[in-house]
């Protein structure tokens, strides 16, 4: 569950933690005693407010790439907080460890692959594309949220599938990434 929300939040940084923070005030999911304040009213509030501010910001080519250098730093927290919410039975230390390691590291890997693809759309098509893959990515990052609360093995595969996808495009040269054949 804790990797598909990471991988989610390498999208939107916010969604996910408002698709948790409302799931665990229904109770749909159990929030860990330290992360029960995602479920709080004020949480919701601000996180409802960024969630606007991001998918509205992120339609436009100029701020798009701005957000991306500055999420960056926040993207892996959010994937951090997210896998660490929803660990509800191992000890504190094993859980911020476990939330580190694969909530950061997977957020943080799949925002260099959106960021990068969103900077290749950029110059290949003047930003004219850059509003419709946002649009995919509210969808796929909400879907993900939903999806890793209510089956996370199917989201965890589909990960696996994109990121050996990713990395067979990236070894063939076609993401133009560094490391593809070509940059050399």
């Amino acid at each position: 569950m804790g990797i598909g929300l990471a991988a989610s939040a390498g999208l939107r940084a916010f969604l996910p933690l408002l698709v948790v923070g409302v799931a665990g005030r229904v109770g749909w999911v159990p929030l860990s005693d330290s992360f029960a304040w995602l479920a709080d009213w004020p949480a919701l509030i601000v996180l409802a407010v960024a969630v606007m501010a991001e998918v509205l910001s992120d339609k436009f080519p100029a701020v798009d790439n701005f957000l991306d250098m500055i999420q960056v730093f926040v993207k892996p927290v959010a994937g951090t907080i997210l896998v660490a919410s929803v660990v509800t039975d191992l000890s504190p230390l094993q859980t911020t460890v476990l939330a580190l390691i694969l909530g950061s590291g997977t957020a943080g890997t799949v925002h260099i692959v959106k960021a990068k693809t969103r900077l290749v759309s950029t110059v290949s098509t003047a930003g004219i594309a850059n509003p419709v893959l946002s649009v995919a990515e509210d969808a796929t990052s909400l879907a993900g949220s939903v999806l890793s609360l209510i089956v996370p093995p199917v989201v965890v595969l589909v990960l696996v599938f994109a990121l050996v996808f990713v990395y067979v495009q990236v070894r063939k040269g076609r993401l133009g990434l560094p490391g593809s054949r070509g940059d050399g």
